[in-house]
């Protein structure tokens, strides 16, 4: 964000007609959208915020192997479909590379060689059975020593060629401007309150106008159209970036992976290429969306864990955090939407692999909405059901579950007034639970915890300074408003609480754990 200048777009003021509504304006939305227009679709794209503004501006953009590794989907998929998801990443990849070259984009893509290793013993076994199952799917990779060119001694690891990487929101500046080439519409701050229809007819509700569509894509992260059958098949994590200086050419230019829990994930960034210094992009520390109050201290184990590794590292410039939805069997869901007509389509569950599953994604719908067959379409059907991975689903539906016993707590604080200014808390009042912000005039702002999604409490994040949900992932802003769904609607605000001076039981405690890429 730091490095990209993004272009402005205004909010729908009426109703429209087109042939397809895509919702999201990150990477696959506008990828979707690109690829519908140049097949001679009338598009129009909307987003509640900015082009590039949700996660697709958080992301690290690797595109490389998958996150849940090619053993366990050969595992649960079969060999076959391990093959197919090798093909649709070998295909995004090579999608996105012909794209900037022919839309001339300044983007830095690159093609690197990606490293995955293990820092410890235990681990080395995986890797052999990951470079059995990568080779069966037909993926070019090779077992080597060490990773080349590092301080510090990695073991054995696994040299997976030619992956990439590149600047996201330069690439979507790019798509955003050969979309509006091809003669469709972008609006933004125009957020999407619901999709009703049939199979014939979809209308997108916003404030301002509806929008009827022939189709309607869903590119938001995260379903908001789906209150329930698509949250039971995905959690959402949380993930942390820092970016620190190192030496130009003191470090090489691969990504880096690593097997460990928490995960970690490395790449080099030279958007300013005269500088005599580039930027260490390193993230991991991860765990469940609304289950860390205070995750302040990520940030910290990422940074210890560079500068042990990373001895040449400088100050840290940047820091940053993104969420992710992870599914079930560890497969995206993209395709038709199975709780809708046959003419409203998802991109969801990128699992740490964004960019790669959107452009997958977009390429899949795309051919859906046309007509033509793909064969990609079972394997990340949103209708598939959760038999792969079921000890994983199991425990993170028992997660969820467990979050709504929060009802029957007291509150964080005895006293509002133990609310430090910059911070949040949730305090019982009667029946009622209320989010109460202190802001560093000393103001109060009180809305209801209730998430309005399904319902579940919602939990302070004092390091984005938000209300997250910890059930199904959604996020809200101290004035209430929505930063990520599921959720439609902003937490409702309520009357102030400043002489409110109620006993309550001890805060209880959240686990949190590490999982994946952003």
């Amino acid at each position: 964000m730091a490095t990209a200048s993004m272009p402005q777009f205004p909010a729908l003021q009426a109703n429209i007609d087109t042939e397809v509504c895509v919702i999201g304006a990150g990477i696959a939305g506008l990828t979707t959208a690109y690829f519908l227009s140049r097949e001679g679709k009338a598009v129009v794209l909307i987003d509640a915020m900015d082009v590039g503004a949700g996660e697709t501006g958080r992301t690290t953009a690797h595109f490389f192997p998958p996150d849940d590794r090619y053993f366990k989907i050969e595992s649960a998929f079969g060999t076959d479909k391990a093959r197919l998801v090798a093909d649709s990443y070998r295909e995004a990849t090579s999608l996105v590379e012909s794209i900037v070259r022919n839309e001339k984009m300044d983007c830095e893509f690159e093609r690197l060689d990606g490293y995955l290793f293990s820092m410890t013993q235990e681990g080395y076994p995986d890797l052999d059975k990951e470079l059995a199952a990568a080779r069966r799917a037909g993926v070019d990779v090779e077992k080597r020593e060490r990773v080349p060119g590092l301080s510090f001694d990695t073991g054995p690891c696994l040299r997976f060629t030619n992956q990439a990487q590149f600047h996201p929101l330069k690439y979507l500046s790019g798509l955003a401007a050969a979309l509006v080439r091809n003669g469709s519409h972008i609006y933004t701050h125009t957020r999407a309150l619901s999709v009703d229809g049939d199979n014939a007819l979809q209308v997108v509700a916003t404030r301002n106008g509806e929008i009827r569509a022939k189709a309607v894509v869903v590119a938001t992260n995260t379903p908001f159209n789906d209150r329930v059958v698509m949250h039971t098949k995905q959690a959402a994590y949380r993930t942390y970036v820092l970016g620190l200086r190192v030496p130009r050419g003191a470090v090489p230019r691969i990504l880096l992976w690593d097997t460990g829990d928490p995960y970690y994930y490395v790449r080099l960034e030279t958007s300013n290429r005269n500088a005599e210094h580039e930027i260490l992009v390193v993230g991991g520390a991860d765990h469940k969306v609304g289950q860390d109050e205070h995750p302040e201290h990520r940030y910290d184990e990422i940074e210890a864990w560079v500068r042990q590794r990373y001895p040449l590292a400088g100050a840290v410039e940047f820091k940053w955090s993104g969420e992710v939805m992870e599914p079930a069997d560890g497969v995206a869901y993209l395709g038709r939407n199975p709780m809708d007509d046959r003419n409203v389509y998802v991109i969801t569950g990128d699992s740490g692999n964004g960019m790669t599953h959107c452009t997958a994604g977009a390429m899949l719908i795309t051919d859906l909405i046309m007509g033509r067959s793909n064969a990609w379409e079972d394997l990340y059907a949103p209708s598939r059901k959760a038999l792969h991975g079921m000890s994983d689903f199991i425990k993170e539906q028992a997660n969820t579950l467990s979050q709504y016993r929060d009802w029957l707590q007291g509150g964080e604080v005895e006293s509002v007034r133990e609310i430090a200014a910059g911070q949040g808390a949730i305090v019982r009042e009667g029946t009622r639970k209320l989010a109460v912000y202190r802001d560093e005039g000393g103001g109060l702002h009180v809305l209801s915890a209730a998430c309005t999604h399904l319902g579940c409490v919602v939990a302070w994040n004092s390091a984005e300074q938000s209300w997250d949900c910890p059930c199904h992932g959604s996020r809200f802003s101290v004035e209430g408003e929505v930063l990520h769904g599921p959720a439609m609607a902003s937490l409702e605000m309520t009357s102030s609480c400043e002489q409110s001076d109620i006993p309550n039981p001890p805060k209880d405690s959240r686990s949190a754990k590490g999982h994946k890429q952003l």
